[in-house]
């Protein structure tokens, strides 16, 4: 019988450690591998000097709970600090499924942070601010700071009734609004990623930057 792959590589780098975990395998079975791995191999890598450790994940994306369950693993040995994670072509977290509604103010000196996509029915008042991996709506004026993708993911949207931020962050760029959106801009709007600039727009222009929102009924458009 010919051995089995395993499903957990290490490779030695110039910045430290490369964990590759095998896409096609049971997250379960990472965890069992990685758990064998520090407790029965007795390399002089897992009791050295503090080595980075980058996380390579292939096409796999994980949960939150996962990425903990990893770094609770990694912490039994203190030498290994985990730099990152890495999926191939996207956020390495997978986003949880649906969008969750709340409902408030979020007030000045206020922070409201979230996983996932966020339906906001409310205001975010000046020196209040909303944060979500995930894109952001906000069925209110948003008039304080909004950061939508904040794991990093740079397709994340920010929308509000009354389009007012103080500013916007969007992944890792930010953006502060010029003093006419005060005056001039009314309506709905979104805030999205392009060039690694925020750009603003009419919410009725958002189906033509994301069709796959686009809702259909017998062949009929509603937007």
């Amino acid at each position: 019988m010919g051995k089995l792959k395993p499903s957990v590589t290490v490779k030695g780098t110039k910045d430290g450690l490369l964990f590759i975990l095998d896409d096609s395998c049971p997250f379960s079975n990472i965890l069992n591998e990685l758990k064998q791995l520090f407790e029965y191999n007795r390399s002089s890598l897992w009791d050295g000097p503090k080595t980075r450790v980058l996380i390579k994940l292939g096409q796999r994306q994980i949960t939150k709970e996962e990425e903990i369950s990893l770094r609770q693993l990694f912490s039994l040995k203190k030498n290994l600090i985990i730099q990152g994670f890495e999926s191939e072509g996207k956020h390495y977290l997978l986003k949880p499924a649906g969008i969750q509604v709340l409902a408030g103010t979020v007030r000045s000196g206020q922070v409201l942070t979230h996983e996932g996509d966020l339906l906001l029915l409310g205001d975010v008042n000046p020196g209040g601010c909303v944060q979500a991996t995930g894109s952001i709506y906000v069925l209110g004026a948003l008039r304080g700071l909004a950061h939508a993708g904040s794991s990093g993911d740079e397709t994340a949207l920010i929308a509000a009734s009354t389009f007012k931020p103080t500013q916007l962050r969007i992944a890792d760029v930010i953006s502060r609004p010029p003093d006419e959106w005060e005056y001039t801009e009314v309506g709905m709007r979104f805030a999205y990623l392009v060039n690694n600039q925020i750009a603003v727009d009419q919410i009725q222009h958002l189906i033509q930057l994301r069709p796959d929102l686009e809702w259909k009924e017998k062949g009929k458009k509603f937007f």
